[in-house]
């Protein structure tokens, strides 16, 4: 049975800030009704995805709803542009503002329209209510103290990546165990390879694509939960203190390729792509963002992070984040912006994106498609799963999210020890505790 997510908050992956991604088509769904006459105002983060699906929605909805004016724009650092638009009391009607925009911070000060209400009316195809559309675990990401701020629409599973062709002409197996990726990667670099690279400019993806896991590995969702829930000691445990041992292992091995500390994300993803690197953290949204640069013949397959032998977390745990979109309270239209977004959510839509744009919807049965080849190893996983969690803390507390980037930052260039490392997020922790202008946020599973 896998385990409910019940935490509150989002996790944001970072999707990128490569243009590209899908194009939506003619979708199937009946339409609702309402919004005639009206203009709806829409700004999207556009990312690996782009925004040409959305904006192609909006064309598919305006047809259907004599008089209704939908405008979708958005750019890679759209949140720049919302920040004053927010400040000002001018925001937009519909909006994904990305993973720059502190979504807590809109939520805290009550310009988030609280859509509790709408969950309850009827989906837009007219089969049941709207909320029951959605994978109940990831709306669940989207609440706060009993209100539905955010409406996820794609989510991400994390993991690593490998090429299937480049391990099978050397005769590797995928590595399922710390010590098997051990034993693997003195092979990997005699065959002129790095074993493993990562983002550097970018210590999310390492915080979530090494530390994380091991944790959990090492000492169970608990040990991640507990350091999440702000519980004192957690951000020093064992657990955080042996997942920092074992990246320490990986770069003092130099199993990481070379200058990795310096690479944004795109240059480690091509370096990956090209050969130069033979595993890489990254979400599923890495071929949608990689695709217009992807070299011929290259492959990617995702794989769950090796886990910590002899751990006692579950080994089929997997990370999930969420891509939320909110409805400003100071906005205009909300019943048009609604019903907009009811639309985008139909499962029609949703099934539309899933093939379209190869990343998977936060929308019931949206998956039952046939597939792009990229995302059927993480949808195995992930419907293998016992335990799906998310993280959470870095969007809760900016402070402690900021100090965790610099600390791993800090470890994978070794200019910290794993104590030192352990001991520096701690004391972040704690600032956090004592800072009681912040709101208290719990983690459980």
């Amino acid at each position: 049975m896998k385990t409910n997510l019940l935490a509150l908050g989002l996790a944001l992956f970072g999707a990128g800030a490569i243009l590209g991604g899908c194009s939506g088509g003619s979708g199937n769904a009946t339409p609702a009704g309402g919004g005639n006459g009206k203009d709806l105002d829409v700004v999207s983060f556009q990312g690996g995805f782009g925004i040409d699906f959305f904006q192609q929605a909006a064309k598919e909805y305006e047809a259907k709803h004599a008089g209704t004016h939908i405008k979708v724009t958005g750019g890679p650092r759209v949140w720049e542009q919302l920040r004053p638009r927010f400040a000002s009391g001018n925001p937009p009607s519909l909006t994904w503002p990305g993973w720059g925009m502190d979504y807590w911070a809109l939520i805290y000060d009550n310009q988030v329209f609280a859509l509790n209400d709408a969950l309850k009316t009827p989906a837009y195809d007219g089969k049941g209510t709207w909320g029951d559309t959605f994978d109940p675990s990831l709306l669940k990401l989207g609440e706060y103290q009993g209100k539905q701020y955010e409406l996820p629409y794609h989510y991400n599973i994390m993991g690593w990546w490998f090429n299937p062709d480049v391990f099978a002409k050397h005769g590797w197996a995928v590595p399922k165990t710390f010590n098997e990726l051990l034993a693997l990667a003195p092979k990997i670099k005699a065959a002129g390879m790095a074993p493993i690279t990562y983002q550097g400019q970018y210590p999310d993806y390492t915080i979530k694509g090494f530390l994380f896991p091991w944790v959990i590995s090492v000492g169970g969702i608990k040990a991640a939960d507990d350091a999440q829930s702000l519980v004192p000691g957690a951000w020093k445990s064992d657990a955080f203190l042996q997942a920092a041992k074992m990246i320490k292992q990986l770069r003092d091995a130099g199993f990481f390729e070379d200058g990795a500390s310096g690479l944004s994300h795109t240059e480690s993803q091509t370096d990956f792509l090209q050969g130069k690197a033979a595993m890489i953290p990254c979400g599923t949204w890495l071929e949608s963002e990689m695709r217009k640069t992807m070299p011929a013949g290259a492959k990617m397959q995702f794989m769950m992070p090796p886990v910590a032998d002899g751990g006692k977390g579950d080994p089929s745990a997997i990370m999930i984040g969420i891509e939320p979109w909110i409805i400003p309270a100071g906005g205009s239209n909300h019943e048009l912006a609604i019903d907009f977004y009811k639309y985008m959510t139909s499962v029609d839509k949703a099934k539309q994106f899933v093939t379209e744009c190869g990343t998977l919807t936060a929308i019931k049965g949206s998956d039952q498609v046939k597939l792009p080849p990229v995302l059927e190893e993480p949808v195995k996983f992930y419907r293998a799963s016992k335990t799906v969690y998310s993280i959470q803390f870095d969007t809760w507390y900016s402070t402690l999210g900021t100090e965790s980037k610099n600390a791993m930052a800090a470890l994978l260039n070794g200019s910290v020890t794993p104590e030192e490392f352990v001991n520096r997020l701690e004391a972040a922790a704690e600032k956090v505790r004592q800072d009681k202008s912040k709101p208290a946020h719990t983690m459980t599973h």
